[in-house]
């Protein structure tokens, strides 16, 4: 094992969840860095739009000691993106089938521009209240019928049924709001790109690692790598961890 000091001098690996998951999404990588002394968390992404979950994250960041590498899935990327901007602890971002816009770029417009995604027509819209009366607003999630071919077509149908009927949906919010200044941009980066993502989709995936001049590691798997591929997500880590280290 190797034992990585917990006073702050290394940087802890912060694991930011997507849409229609949550934190146990990453319990295969979780258990594997922990196994390697590495201090690891994870918040809890809101799923209520780039600019309040950004919020959110950057403050949980900023109470942070010492060094932070950010490592994000799916629509996590989007709010590491902009949640790191104005994060002076952050080293490093990790992108793991994940969205890295640009500044002004806009979720909706990315998603219609893959061949390779069929998210848009998985969708099921919910209400929820917005705390303003009795207004509702938006939320997304993916039809359970559709769950397994359209999110996670490696693995096994019982599990992703589990999957499906555990996820968080996330607000129509999200996908119209422009994205800011990237952080990427001043950060070092990686990415594990799937070439089976249908979620995301692979080509858009894969576009945005690049020009993010992101280390790209390229897996044959589905959307959810780190579930049905943990050690790969996990080896591209520490790889990020001892290049910022």
């Amino acid at each position: 094992m190797n034992a990585y000091p917990q006073d702050g001098s290394r940087p802890t690996v912060v694991l930011v969840h997507g849409a229609f998951a949550d934190g146990s999404s990453w319990n295969n990588v979780i258990e594997r860095l922990q196994a390697e002394g590495v201090q690891v968390t994870v918040p809890a992404n809101p799923l209520r739009g780039i600019s309040i979950d950004s919020a959110y994250i950057n403050s949980y960041l900023d109470q942070i000691p010492g060094p932070v590498l950010v490592v994000a899935h799916s629509y996590g990327g989007a709010v590491i993106t902009n949640a790191a901007t104005n994060a002076n602890n952050v080293v490093g971002l990790v992108y793991v089938a994940a969205f890295a816009p640009d500044e002004g770029e806009r979720l909706i417009d990315i998603e219609s521009n893959s061949r390779d995604s069929v998210l848009n027509t998985a969708l099921v819209p919910l209400q929820y209240p917005t705390g303003q009366g009795a207004e509702t607003a938006v939320e997304l999630a993916i039809d359970p019928a559709q769950f397994h071919d359209a999110f996670a077509a490696d693995l096994p149908a019982e599990q992703t049924a589990v999957m499906a009927a555990t996820q968080r949906p996330i607000a129509e919010l999200a996908f119209p709001e422009p994205s800011g200044v990237p952080a990427w941009k001043n950060l070092p980066c990686w990415a594990v790109v799937t070439t089976g993502d249908k979620t995301v989709g692979s080509d858009v995936v894969r576009s945005m690692a690049e020009r993010a001049g992101a280390t790209i590691t390229e897996v044959e798997g589905s959307h959810v790598i780190m579930i049905s591929q943990p050690q790969v997500v996990t080896e591209v880590i520490l790889r990020a961890l001892k290049d910022v280290g």
